[in-house]
């Protein structure tokens, strides 16, 4: 969306590596590694682009915008009201002093303004992110994001339907929802439900995808949609489980219990054909003892899921879990996520290898070296050799082998 006001104010984008005027960081701030990156990231525009104007905008940016102003080069900081506004505060030259903005988050629901079809600061074919909520008013003891993002808050159902029909006209196929805590969108009546449903009637649109969701907002019906081969909702849910023992969920206020997940990814598979079901995992929360993380482990197993986002716990300032006791050893935090994640990738090689030798669509978005990139619709990223340009096309593959992280296949059609 900046790239896109950038574009239509007469910006352009500078290829890697080359001169450039403006540099834009858009930053995180979920975990202490995010924060780390977000840092380098900054001190390497700087360095490679002294001359420049350089803004700091995100998460980072509205935690952390005294310390992201003390970094000798970085003439803006926004924080999260304000960074779609950044044109607003670029200047011709650098700043003597890093000018930093962080107005009050809002409160209520937001629009965002749609770019005409003349602003291609990037393609914007393929899969591309449709943001209808943020913030969070979960305050999980883990997180910040509700510091960082706000309150929850929802996009006006029109606005948001504009942009899907923009983004529909200029060659996107796929539309990815996104969100803080999508599952919580609630627009003057109008609910996530809605939202899949008025995407799913904007020709042009060929697949709906759920970014990440929270097990206790998925309504009901979501997986009825996802079963009807009429409806562009394709199978996929990702799902932020955290934690398999009860005792660490409850002190994280996940407000659900293992069995309760269990159950609910269970019963989503049987219901829908072909559903991928991703899960986040959080390891080494403090107090978890070794019997939690083999709960946590055993979950991950039995569970009909097809892969794992495994993240370290790390100290969040002003997160609940933050001055908790029981803190976890930088060793035994890396063996336990190491072996969470060995279970993750068994089950991803589990699911790739139900397709070997069937057909399956796959959307491909670019190509590298002979081969074409795309991705199914229940998420597995697939290659096959093409001399044709089928960029942005959806065909039809036979799949012959599994790479680890991703799947060959040959063309039928």
């Amino acid at each position: 969306m900046i790239a896109e006001r950038l574009s239509e104010a007469g910006y352009v984008l500078s290829p890697p590596g080359e001169a450039a005027d403006v540099c834009i960081v858009n930053t995180c701030s979920v975990t202490g590694e995010a924060d780390a990156k977000s840092r380098k990231m900054i001190r390497a525009f700087v360095r490679k682009h002294p001359e420049a104007f350089v803004a700091v905008v995100g998460c980072y940016a509205e935690l952390a915008a005294e310390s992201i102003a003390g970094i000798a080069g970085v003439d803006l900081v926004l924080g999260t009201q304000d960074k779609l506004e950044v044109l607003k505060y670029i200047g011709s030259a650098k700043n003597i002093t890093p000018v930093v903005v962080r107005h009050k988050i809002s409160t209520g629901g937001f629009t965002i303004p749609v770019c005409g079809p003349q602003a291609s600061f990037h393609n914007l074919g393929h899969r591309a992110n449709l943001k209808i909520q943020d913030g969070c008013n979960q305050w999980c003891s883990y997180c910040i994001v509700p510091a960082a993002r706000g309150p929850a808050r929802s996009r006006d159902f029109e606005n948001a339907m504009a942009e899907a029909k923009a983004l529909a006209r200029r060659g996107t196929k796929e539309v990815v929802l996104t969100g803080v805590n999508v599952g919580a969108y609630s627009s003057n009546g109008r609910t996530l439900l809605d939202i899949i449903d008025g995407l799913n009637a904007v020709d042009g649109i060929r697949r709906i995808r759920v970014s990440s969701i929270e097990l206790l907002t998925v309504p009901d019906g979501l997986l009825e949609r996802m079963a009807d081969p009429s409806h562009a909702l394709v199978p996929f849910l990702h799902l932020p489980l955290q934690s398999g023992a009860d005792r660490i969920l409850e002190i994280m206020r996940r407000n659900y219990t293992a069995a309760v997940f269990r159950e609910f990814v269970r019963a989503s598979v049987e219901r829908v054909p072909d559903l991928c079901v991703g899960v986040d995992v959080l390891v080494g929360f403090p107090g978890e003892s070794e019997a939690d993380f083999e709960d946590t482990c055993r979950l991950l197993s039995e569970s009909p899921i097809a892969y794992a986002h495994v993240f370290k716990y790390s100290d969040r300032k002003g997160a609940g879990a933050e001055m908790m006791d029981g803190k976890i050893d930088p060793r035994t935090l890396h063996r336990r996520s190491e072996r969470a994640r060995r279970i993750g990738e068994d089950k991803r090689r589990a699911f790739h290898a139900r397709y070997l030798g069937k057909c399956v669509e796959v959307l491909f978005e670019e190509s590298d070296q002979g081969l074409w990139w795309g991705y199914t619709g229940n998420y597995i990223r697939v290659a096959v050799c093409s001399s044709e340009c089928i960029e942005n096309a959806i065909c039809e593959v036979m799949i012959v082998s599994d790479c680890g992280d991703h799947m060959r296949g040959q063309r039928t059609g």
